[in-house]
């Protein structure tokens, strides 16, 4: 049963909604069936991310040595 997300063409309300076979969603605001399927989005994991440094060589401060905590 997968979770689609859907726009109402009605009153523009965004919503998510689990579908099961055969089921036609609606609208939760105002109970609407004329829907447009949104695409959906999905997070995946991965490397984290590379921390920026800055001038100073610790955070990243663009205001330079001496302008953050960590100095």
């Amino acid at each position: 049963m997968p979770i689609y997300e859907y726009a109402c063409r009605s009153c523009r309300h965004e919503f998510e909604t689990l579908v099961r076979n055969g089921e036609a969603p609606s609208c939760p605001r105002c109970a609407g069936a004329a829907l447009d399927k949104k695409l959906s989005v999905f997070a995946t994991q991965g490397e984290p991310a590379a921390q920026s440094v800055g001038p100073c060589g610790t955070c990243g401060n663009p205001n330079g040595p001496g302008s953050c905590a960590l100095d």
